[in-house]
């Protein structure tokens, strides 16, 4: 059990996330707040696991035993991914799917304390909450599980383990494997800086890693006998930066170089680099990414260099579903945010010091208008293509002291207190009501399949963008 005093406030306090459900006579709430204690520690163990994409290992168990000792049955290694499974309970229609992530980013290890102070100098880190996402999702399907049970209602709430959400697009190959055919809605939630739960999308993205080979040779001795693969790489991003001017002002494309050689003094035979291309709309991301394969091929045509690639995802942009985000939303504005401790307080003011563009704190306790947007923008998720596919909600909770970016240091740090777990329950809570909404109301389900079917066309065929690949399960290696 994590000894953090800011951690330790919330579990002598359980109550705290709300205004108003402390009133609410509800199953699905009572059986979260029970087991708050329970959900803290699982997510500080998977924090401090902090395991890559496709390496997520103990996490992964660690949610499949809790998942089984609430009673679910478990299908382990799904879609061809070790640490992928699915956890189930009750029989027939409505199928609720929740889903859950937890794996860590590289390079962002650090301490739970307002500091930037790694706990190992280049070890991974749970820069994206990926730990509470996991858990407080695990929390809201056993609630759920109870409330179908006890209130003999028919149907069926299937956790989806879902890894690899951080460059490895895990929930691509679920879908292409038709794990989410049977199901009626889905509903997720993610870490954030601030709590809103809306209908809007996010960006498409293709990555890619592209390899150069050479030929080694000594760089003053004999260079004209080498042709070096670090030109081919910088060959190619010289011209991708120049191709920026020519695209869309929406587009998003970064990279960085995994491999430049070994020592100056010889001419590097391999050199590889890693690309992002992300756009709001799939197609356009099609088109860039075929201009980025362009670039490299004539790189390596100019540097008498050989060029392979290997995408390693493509997702969707997230398709939305205003008939289920209103769902969300109504029960995110009833339960609240929640309020700092003055110990929780004084750690945030700590953190906002060190932020670019801080926020106002209270803004944990504040609900985010309800917006429509079909046009995404900032980040891309693998939810993506599940939203093409079934009805899905999301919902975004402060997690992090607000004005935090993602994939930062202070996110690491924020995720490993009681800042973190409360904003993880709150989620759980969220979900768990919309879910129990939707049990009790099939005419909103079928609302919601009927707008998905509109907005995505009647000539929709879900074709992945990743092609035939397996899952890349050694792209952090």
């Amino acid at each position: 059990m994590n000894s953090n005093p800011i951690f330790l406030t919330l579990l002598m306090a359980l109550g705290v996330c709300s205004k108003s459900y402390a009133q609410k006579d509800d199953l699905v709430i009572k059986n979260i707040e029970a087991n708050t204690p329970k959900y803290a520690d699982a997510a500080m163990q998977i924090w401090n696991f902090a395991e890559m994409g496709y390496q997520e290992y103990k996490s992964s168990a660690l949610l499949m035993q809790i998942l089984i000792d609430a009673g679910f049955t478990i299908t382990p290694g799904v879609a061809g991914m070790p640490t992928a499974f699915i956890a189930e309970y009750g029989t027939g229609h409505p199928i609720i799917g929740i889903l859950g992530e937890y794996d860590a980013l590289p390079g962002l290890s650090q301490a739970a304390m307002p500091e930037q102070k790694p706990i190992t100098e280049g070890a991974p880190g749970h820069g994206c909450g990926h730990h509470l996402f996991g858990v407080g999702s695990t929390a809201s399907a056993i609630a759920i599980a109870e409330w179908l049970t006890k209130t003999k209602t028919p149907g069926t709430i299937r956790f989806y383990g879902t890894p690899a959400e951080e460059g490895g697009g895990g929930k691509t190959y679920m879908v292409k494997a038709g794990l989410f055919d049977d199901v009626d809605a889905v509903l997720h939630w993610h870490p954030s800086s601030g709590n809103s739960a809306d209908a809007s999308s996010s960006l498409a993205n293709m990555s890619a890693k592209f390899r150069f080979y050479g030929v080694a040779a000594h760089a003053s001795g004999a260079p004209q006998f080498g042709r070096s693969a670090l030109d081919g790489v910088e060959s190619m991003n010289y011209m991708v930066n120049m191709m920026r001017e020519h695209i869309p002002q929406e587009s998003r494309i970064h990279y960085v170089i995994t491999k430049g050689g070994d020592a100056p003094n010889i001419v590097p035979a391999f050199a590889e680099v890693f690309y992002y291309c992300r756009h709001p709309d799939m197609d356009m991301v099609k088109q860039n990414f075929a201009w980025i394969v362009k670039a490299a091929e004539g790189a390596a045509m100019g540097t008498q260099t050989r060029m392979d690639y290997e995408v390693i995802h493509g997702l969707y942009n997230v398709k939305p579903n205003e008939t289920l985000s209103r769902v969300m939303n109504k029960n995110l504005n009833l339960l609240g945010g929640y309020t700092y401790t003055p110990e929780e307080q004084a750690f945030a003011e700590k953190i906002q010091a060190t932020l670019v563009a801080p926020s106002n704190l209270a803004n944990t306790n504040m609900v985010a208008p309800f917006k429509i947007e079909e046009d995404g923008k900032g980040g891309s998720t693998d939810v993506g293509d599940v939203s093409w596919v079934v009805p899905t909600a999301g919902l975004w909770v402060a997690t992090w002291v607000p004005g935090t970016s993602g994939h930062s240091w202070q996110a690491v740090a924020a995720g490993g207190t009681s800042i973190g777990t409360k904003g993880m329950i709150l989620a759980a809570k969220t979900m768990a009501l919309t879910a129990v909404d939707l049990y009790k109301n099939p005419a909103t389900i079928a609302a919601a399949k009927e707008e998905l079917l509109r907005r995505r066309g009647p000539d929709f065929k879900y074709v992945p963008l990743i092609g035939d690949r397996n899952p890349p399960l050694d792209y952090r290696n």
